[in-house]
């Protein structure tokens, strides 16, 4: 702990120390001079319902870290609600706010240098927003997950955020009238925590219990039940003894951590928001992580859980049949999961799921046997072809037509995509293209989950396609492709379709492909002219300069 505040003090002694007097100032006494500095990076805001619940948390986790003979010292990160920006200019921020979390944490942490950090946050960026600057700084460190929402509930079926986008299509087709769309609203979000299914916070949080930075069972707890705050106290104490012992996120965050977290996303059926974030996480470790390694994972691990968007249960259902630890010990008993990586206990994968039983339950069906999967491989598929040649990420089950050529109808934006399909201008049989919603073009790689939702409630989820080099929410199911890399922006070929052009999504064969000659598109493309920024001060500015392909993670440090 050389580097620390309390380091330098007790070396340079009283006289030499002006900043003892800013300490006593926020509470240390005498005693505590010789105690491991830990920050707290706190997620609260009352913004979301993903992030009211975290400062409950982060007061049990000072107590834990005081009493585990440490000095807690709690600061503010920031979030905004993908669910309440979704659709809007404001999700341009989703994405960058990632980065800004990364930043803030890691220039709070060295700039007070301190010995460890505890993380806590609840909407989908402040998960890998807190792992990046974990990554980056090295310091002893634990990530608390503030916990899933509760299920709402209409007409005795569940409802998550996504039903609400959803009722909007299902209005729009004529499906159901303004009473049952405003029950929907009014009933699915009833409390405290992040969205129910399987969407990117959901994933997150199975990832980083996966990787060992995150204590067991508690990615899925509920946000409002007593042992999501018991959890946290729990990680103070955890985080304290890995000071002490200076078990480092370099030691945790191996290759091996990496695939156990894709093993497991894969399992769950997770967001493809996963794969850009751990893209990310691994390059601030200095991981060598490809988009080929989440192809070649999926093929060697089965889809076990059956959850939301495309399944019919939700986090706590999961949790309640064994949770993460129990889909971690299935995948480690058939050899696909790395049981001897180390967690932030100290223990290794294998040494906490010890204890836990080879198969689920049988009296339950949200985690599936072994031998009768969902599916028999993962549902993240990697597409390539002229269209993406980079590389593009689909959820390819719950896909009743994994396959599609259609003529392309194009878009520039979200927005002139979901007056179409609201409009009934979108028949079956159409590939929508939504372009220039890239990191760089977006900038910041909007989610699509107005539009996708919208189809689905048109009734048009298995006979229409979309493609973007935008991003999708967790809460997205269908047959899309996101992450089109090389972006319209910088001149990828997604910007040169033309409305009627046909395009191919063959999901079996891993295939998006543009069916115009090599010629033509390369009299498009001296044709092409790049569009001027949209934003030209400011932080999406800055982060349009800096951002790179969402291939590599659109991280925002790379070779700088």
């Amino acid at each position: 702990m050389s580097n620390n505040i309390r380091s330098q003090v007790v070396t340079q002694g009283v006289q030499r120390s002006p900043n003892r007097a800013m300490l006593r100032a926020v509470g240390f006494t005498d005693a505590d001079f010789t105690k491991p500095i830990v920050g707290i990076a706190n997620g609260y805001s009352t913004i979301t319902p993903c992030n009211v619940g975290l400062n409950g948390l982060a007061q049990r986790a000072e107590v834990g870290i005081k009493n585990a003979g440490a000095m807690p010292q709690m600061f503010g990160t920031i979030t905004i609600s993908d669910g309440i920006s979704m659709g809007t200019e404001g999700m341009k921020y989703s994405l960058v706010s990632r980065d800004v979390i990364a930043d803030s944490i890691e220039t709070v942490c060295n700039g007070q240098s301190m010995d460890g950090v505890l993380a806590i946050g609840g909407c989908d960026k402040n998960m890998p927003g807190a792992m990046i600057a974990i990554a980056r700084l090295n310091i002893p460190a634990i990530f608390v997950y503030g916990g899933t929402i509760k299920p709402g509930s209409y007409n005795g079926c569940d409802l998550t955020v996504v039903s609400a986008f959803e009722a909007v299509g299902q209005y729009s087709a004529g499906k159901i009238d303004e009473t049952q769309l405003m029950a929907v609203e009014r009933n699915a979000c009833p409390g405290a925590g992040s969205c129910g299914g399987m969407f990117t916070a959901n994933t997150m949080s199975s990832a980083f219990e996966a990787m060992g930075m995150s204590l067991p069972y508690s990615s899925t707890m509920a946000a409002e039940d007593a042992e999501k705050a018991d959890s946290a106290e729990k990680s103070a104490f955890v985080l304290v003894e890995a000071i002490c012992n200076q078990l480092l996120p370099k030691q945790i965050l191996t290759r091996k951590a990496f695939e156990n977290a894709i093993a497991v996303i894969m399992a769950v059926g997770g967001s493809t928001n996963a794969v850009l974030h751990l893209l990310a996480i691994a390059h601030s470790i200095g991981v060598e992580l490809s988009l080929d390694d989440f192809e070649t994972i999926r093929g060697r691990v089965p889809v076990l859980c059956d959850l939301k968007p495309s399944g019919r249960y939700v986090a706590i259902d999961l949790h309640r049949v064994g949770g993460i630890p129990q889909v971690m010990k299935m995948l480690l008993v058939h050899d696909v999961l790395h049981g001897d990586a180390l967690t932030i206990t100290g223990q290794t994968i294998a040494e906490v799921l010890a204890d836990v039983p080879n198969e689920p339950p049988a009296d339950q069906d949200v985690i599936h046997p072994w031998n009768n999967p969902l599916y028999p491989q993962g549902h993240l598929a990697i597409l390539r072809g002229n269209l993406a040649t980079e590389g593009a990420v689909a959820k390819i089950t719950g896909v009743k037509k994994p396959e599609i050529t259609g003529p392309a109808r194009v878009f520039e934006s979200e927005e002139s995509c979901l007056e179409a399909i609201l409009a009934g201008k979108i028949n079956a049989g159409d590939v929508i293209v939504v372009r220039y919603e890239g990191p760089k073009g977006g900038p910041g790689m909007r989610e699509m989950l107005a539009p996708t939702s919208a189809i689905i409630g048109a009734g048009l989820g298995d006979s229409v396609g979309l493609i973007t080099d935008g991003r999708f929410s967790g809460g997205t199911y269908g047959l899309v492709v996101g992450h089109v890399a090389p972006e319209a922006a910088v001149g990828g070929a997604i910007a040169l379709v033309q409305e009627g052009d046909t395009i191919t999504i063959n999901a079996p064969q891993r295939l998006l492909q543009l069916n115009v000659s090599d010629a033509e598109l390369q009299e498009r493309r001296a044709n092409w002219q790049p569009p001027k920024p949209r934003y030209t001060t400011g932080v999406l500015a800055k982060y349009a300069k800096l951002v790179s392909s969402s291939s590599i993670g659109a991280v925002t440090d790379l070779d700088l």
